[in-house]
């Protein structure tokens, strides 16, 4: 499956696409002004308004060079009304271990198998509010949820590492997302009390965290949640002492609310095994 032949099958299932960075070509087609290396994930196009369901249109987009699609997530409708719920495993069976740690058992749903797990795609009411947040499931899943002002790279996108994003079955639909999935998506989590030492994001932060600030304030809306997650992870594994604070207070001056910064740097020192 080409970039093309993923753009298609999607808009004629009704998904809105749009066009990414791919990684074959030479320099980043991303919108952003730093390139955080990422390649063959960032928008080519501000996807909130440029999405399309318009096959026409895409054939022209994909025309005019390597483009690795990708779907509009908050512009999708389902049936009655329903909102899409993308679920991202970054190893396999990552969901479906929490499924039986809840004592259930994940369904059969559309699946877009990627570089390191799976993209599971369901259905949840619109009357929901849901975003990038993992709710209670923090800490216990090994991936991510997107929602709302979101996307996901589609089918026939090439990922930086060489490997193919493929359906798992092109006849299988979205179903309902389960109601236990919901229920712990908009559950708070639970974290012990931590003591927060603010810091203003104007002063000079520790020398090995600037450029990590500096990355996260040149955050457009609909990029500052990754780039924060992105920021963090590097901030954590580097065991960079007072990062947090830095970050955090970052993030709140970019326009992101405390409980959402709070969530994705725990989750970023959860991912790669350090303490927040």
């Amino acid at each position: 499956m080409t970039p093309l032949d993923g753009a298609l099958w999607l808009v004629r299932h009704g998904f809105p696409v749009f066009p990414c960075d791919h990684p074959a070509v030479p320099r980043c087609a991303g919108l952003h002004k730093t390139c955080d290396g990422s390649r063959g994930k960032h928008p080519a196009v501000a996807f909130t308004k440029a999405w399309t369901l318009d096959e026409r249109k895409v054939h022209e987009t994909f025309a005019r060079g390597l483009r690795n699609p990708a779907v509009a997530v908050g512009a999708c409708s389902g049936p009655d009304g329903t909102r899409l719920l993308v679920v991202d495993s970054d190893r396999p069976g990552a969901i479906e271990d929490v499924a039986a740690a809840h004592g259930e058992q994940w369904p059969a749903t559309m699946r877009v198998r990627t570089a390191k797990g799976h993209h599971d795609y369901l259905w949840y009411p619109s009357a929901l509010k849901l975003g990038n947040g993992l709710g209670q499931l923090q800490g216990q899943f090994d991936g991510d949820v997107r929602a709302g002002n979101a996307y996901v790279i589609g089918p026939g996108a090439l990922h930086a590492s060489g490997v193919l994003y493929e359906l798992d079955d092109p006849e299988r639909p979205p179903v309902l997302a389960p109601s236990w999935l919901l229920d712990a998506l908009v559950t708070k989590p639970q974290f012990a009390p931590r003591r927060t030492h603010w810091r203003d994001a104007s002063r000079p932060a520790p020398g090995s965290v600037r450029g990590l600030v500096a990355f996260v304030l040149d955050s457009r809306p609909g990029q500052r949640n990754n780039r924060l997650f992105w920021a963090a992870c590097r901030a954590a594994e580097d065991g960079t002492e007072d990062a947090q604070d830095a970050l955090l207070s970052a993030a709140l001056q970019a326009g992101l609310d405390e409980r959402e910064a709070l969530a994705t740097i725990r989750s970023a020192y959860n991912r790669t095994g350090a303490t927040a």
